[in-house]
């Protein structure tokens, strides 16, 4: 139903848009039978199978981005002051940051797991060293990525890490005071944007890109910085335009930059109104209710730290993306997952439903499980 709902209204906004050059629907067509293709691979191979590829999976990735900084613009050629992806005939572009979500899963998972069975009584200090080591892994890449820049995918790592090392058996308390240091920094921004940004505007955003200071300045105050927030604007114009039943299929006539792929949902509302708006989150809100059952009923360690991250990855996209389109959030180039058109997007959430469903198919032939296999 995502698959037909992304297609019809791809194909609504790049026909009323003619600017946009092309329909996009055939590859999004051709990106959803690759998808699917890679989700029933990865589903049919067994979990311990899915732990032997994870370091193969992560170094692969790694080495894309690197060479994205080395590459010729013949081949990487930047898009929006973003040298992040790479050109390819007939497909388009492909992204290799939006792989890294599904490297990060296999191989964080694989490393928390290890950790626990070569610890015998887990410490603070054995946490500590456990956090050390998602460190390590983890920051390089994001590092790499950030360079892009790519503030938009550092935050989706950001939601696809933390409920993994949530759902660990690491110290509660460590995470607590963990977590505080970065809440309490964000929030005494935003204090201090609020309350003082014209005292301390140039000293608050000065170590920010312009691009990242626009984004702020576009969502906190939309209509007093108005060149910054011309999309935010636009996405809920479009969303309120649409009322209840929209203005019907091709009825689209608010002009927004990206629609096709960003603000697929602004199309999805001004047509459909809040009646299709709210189908479609419906779908959303059962899609991820199956996932957490087949999580649920897999039972290992492995499963549920695996599981709490892709969920909440997904979960994440869907309310930043529509939150962005209605002026809730800033605009971070998240797309809505199997709606926006893009390949690269499409196909890593697909080899995240994969691993899911490998779950499936590994542990309901499993007549008994360990002690250490079944998680509580």
């Amino acid at each position: 139903m995502l698959a037909f709902i992304s297609c019809l209204f791809i194909h609504s906004t790049t026909e009323a848009f003619p600017q946009y050059g092309q329909t996009f629907v055939i590859k999004q067509i051709i990106f959803y039978i690759l998808g699917f293709s890679l989700m029933v691979g990865v589903a049919m191979l067994d979990v311990e199978q899915l732990k032997q590829i994870s370091w193969f999976v992560y170094a692969g990735v790694v080495l894309l981005l690197i060479g994205l900084i080395f590459a010729p613009e013949s081949i990487a050629r930047p898009i929006n002051e973003a040298k992040a992806w790479y050109q390819i005939k007939f497909l388009g572009s492909l992204q290799p940051s939006e792989f890294l979500k599904f490297a990060f899963v296999l191989v964080v998972t694989r490393v928390m797991e290890k950790h626990y069975t070569l610890t015998e009584e887990p410490s603070f200090m054995s946490d500590c060293r456990l956090l050390c080591k998602v460190a390590i892994i983890t920051m390089p890449p994001m590092l790499l990525v950030y360079q892009q820049p790519d503030t938009g995918m550092i935050l989706l790592y950001l939601a696809l890490l933390a409920p993994m090392i949530f759902f660990s058996s690491i110290n509660k308390k460590l995470l607590i005071t963990v977590a505080a240091i970065p809440v309490t920094l964000v929030i005494g921004i935003l204090i201090i944007y609020f309350q003082f940004h014209h005292i301390y505007q140039e000293e608050l955003l000065g170590r920010l890109s312009p691009h990242q200071v626009s984004r702020i300045n576009g969502w906190l105050q939309p209509f007093e910085y108005e060149a910054s927030s011309y999309q935010t604007r636009q996405g809920i114009l479009a969303i309120g335009t649409g009322e209840i039943i929209g203005k019907g299929y091709r009825g689209n006539d608010v002009y927004i930059p990206e629609k096709h792929t960003d603000f697929i949902f602004s199309t999805i509302a001004e047509e459909t109104g809040f009646i299709g708006g709210s189908i479609v989150i419906l779908l959303y809100f059962l899609l991820l209710y199956r996932l957490v059952v087949i999580v649920i009923k897999a039972r290992t360690r492995f499963a549920y730290i695996t599981g709490a991250g892709i969920i909440s990855l997904l979960t994440f996209q869907i309310f930043q993306n529509i939150g962005m389109t209605m002026g809730l959030l800033p605009v971070t180039g998240v797309t809505l997952p199997f709606l926006s058109y893009g390949g690269s997007s499409l196909l890593s959430n697909f080899l995240l439903l994969g691993v899911i469903l490998s779950f499936r198919k590994t542990y309901e032939n499993y007549f008994f499980l360990s002690r250490d296999e079944n998680y509580e």
